[in-house]
């Protein structure tokens, strides 16, 4: 019988994702909370518009500008948590480096529906996009800070192309919309203290509803051509590295960046 790493590692290879439930506890998730809210009200009183308008999420959540040091570093050392790096270390064996952060939240623009779509989209053509999903992927790992309704994925297209629907609802083609339902989707209803861990470019969405807040870690392979999508404030300075019990994620990307 396979031990839970090897059982993780092997759904992610084969689906793309897997879950674990009940993976923190409630004063993890509280402490979590307080921290991502103070963050969350500052950051939409200075994005009033963007907010009301357009916004399903934040992102840069660990810089300087919305929260103080010592929330910072209550951040870094969530994310790199031993539970955290357990998780982490079992799909990213050989130097997991920290990216980014992002908050995702309910739109208040009610015209605004939840869409399919992979990461890598955003970035690049077509033709590239068909060939990033075989390289180096970004791992997603989202943390609800209250039950939502959670995401929806096509398990597997971390690994293939789309087919011919799936192409045309994510890419709005031959009169498609990417809020339509796909076949194969499957829907992960999330409540705080779950864990979900994903590949950014499989195809997948948010499923919009419920009191959705949702913390996303992106972590990659330090083999990938990433890390100019870092940004430099959100990574720890001197300082802060002192007090992050493990802070090698931090310390990988901080090392990729002095490369360049």
């Amino acid at each position: 019988m396979l031990d839970k790493r090897s059982q993780w590692n092997n759904d992610y290879n084969e689906q793309g994702y897997f879950v674990i439930r009940d993976f923190f506890s409630d004063v993890e998730i509280s402490s979590l909370r307080k921290v991502i809210l103070k963050f969350h009200e500052l950051w939409k009183q200075d994005n009033t518009a963007f907010y009301e308008e357009v916004a399903f999420n934040s992102s840069l959540i660990t810089g300087s500008k919305y929260l103080a040091s010592n929330d910072r570093v209550t951040l870094f050392n969530f994310i790199s948590s031993k539970k955290i790096m357990n998780i982490v270390d079992t799909v990213i064996a050989t130097k997991p480096a920290f990216m980014n952060t992002q908050l995702f939240f309910n739109p208040v623009n009610p015209q605004l529906k939840d869409f399919w779509h992979r990461d890598c989209q955003y970035d690049h053509d077509v033709d590239v996009q068909k060939k990033v999903i075989h390289e180096t992927q970004v791992l997603h790992l989202r943390v609800p800070l209250f039950d939502e309704l959670g995401m929806e994925l096509v398990p597997g297209t971390h690994k293939r192309w789309d087919n011919e629907e799936e192409f045309n609802i994510r890419q709005e083609e031959k009169g498609r919309a990417s809020n339509e339902d796909l076949p194969a989707g499957k829907k992960i209803p999330l409540t705080a203290g779950d864990l979900l861990v994903f590949s950014a470019d499989m195809i997948h969405r948010g499923l919009y509803g419920l009191d959705r807040l949702a913390l996303d870690i992106l972590v990659f392979d330090s083999a990938g051509d990433f890390v100019d999508y870092v940004d430099d404030d959100c990574l720890p300075d001197a300082s802060m590295l002192k007090k992050i019990d493990d802070p090698r994620l931090f310390t990988n990307t901080l090392y990729l960046k002095s490369l360049t």
